[in-house]
């Protein structure tokens, strides 16, 4: 039989000597003349025992409803159980005790920071109406800007709206700082020209876009200007050579009169 096992059959011994009214009553009387209180946790949450002239662990568990077990596992104890007056027995844990907060200055109030309000950013877009030489709606390094023809942007909601001219440059015209949403981009093309592209195109800005877009155009069969026949003359020629002609008429008539004299 284990130590453990002495120590419990001598336990229940002695609590059914109490309970019968034999010898151990002593003990039984010993024991309620110690009303036992439970101490108080410490800062830490620890609860001990100060180990009384007597005690044993047996008594200590009889005492505090504390298992030998726990006792010895809780204090490092061998499987005899010794304890000494004054030892101070950990028998529980309580944890630590909370601290009561100590009202401190109440918070002083800053100036209010207004909340930012949420903006919408902005791109840019250019055109550029060229001449479309060869007819082929597609911008060739060598083909210039049309002049005068009119670039119009406008918003879906027609809040916005603005139109520009072209002027005779290589660059193309820009509307700067265009909010974000849908636009609408026509071109007007001055006259004499034929458009070879379409003139009309819904574009969607974004913030930060820089959209460059290309209208064409063409000039008409009526505004290009003929190239003379070969091998014929132009009228200013003509009216040039019907001036020499009299002039030198005019000096023959006037020598044949100075001879005849």
């Amino acid at each position: 039989m284990t130590i453990k096992r002495i120590w419990i059959a001598l336990g229940l011994v002695l609590a059914g000597l109490v309970m019968l009214g034999l010898p151990g009553q002593a003990l039984a009387g010993n024991l309620s003349q110690n009303v036992y209180q439970t101490p108080t946790p410490l800062p830490d949450g620890r609860i001990l025992y100060i180990v009384q002239p007597g005690d044993t662990c047996v008594r200590v568990w009889l005492l505090t409803g504390v298992s030998i077990d726990q006792i010895r596992i809780l204090n490092n104890l061998d499987l005899n159980c010794v304890i000494a007056p004054g030892q101070k027995l950990l028998i529980a844990l309580a944890g630590p005790l909370e601290a009561t907060a100590t009202a401190g200055p109440s918070p002083t109030s800053g100036p209010v920071v207004p909340t930012a309000t949420p903006s919408h950013g902005s791109g840019e877009v250019c055109v550029a109406v060229f001449e479309d030489v060869n007819g082929n709606a597609t911008r060739q390094d060598t083909e210039g800007i049309i002049p005068d023809a009119a670039v119009s942007l406008t918003d879906r909601l027609g809040t916005i709206s603005k139109t520009v001219t072209t002027t005779n440059t290589t660059d193309p015209v820009c509307f700067p700082g265009i909010p974000e949403g849908d636009y609408n981009i026509s071109v007007a093309v001055p006259e004499g020209y034929n458009p070879t592209t379409v003139m009309n195109y819904a574009l969607q800005v974004k913030a930060g876009d820089q959209a460059l877009l290309d209208f064409g155009a063409q000039l008409s069969a009526k505004a290009v200007p003929l190239p003379p026949a070969e091998g014929g003359h132009s009228s200013l020629l003509g009216l040039v050579g019907g001036v020499l002609l009299v002039i030198g008429a005019g000096l023959g008539v006037y020598v044949f009169l100075h001879m005849r004299k």
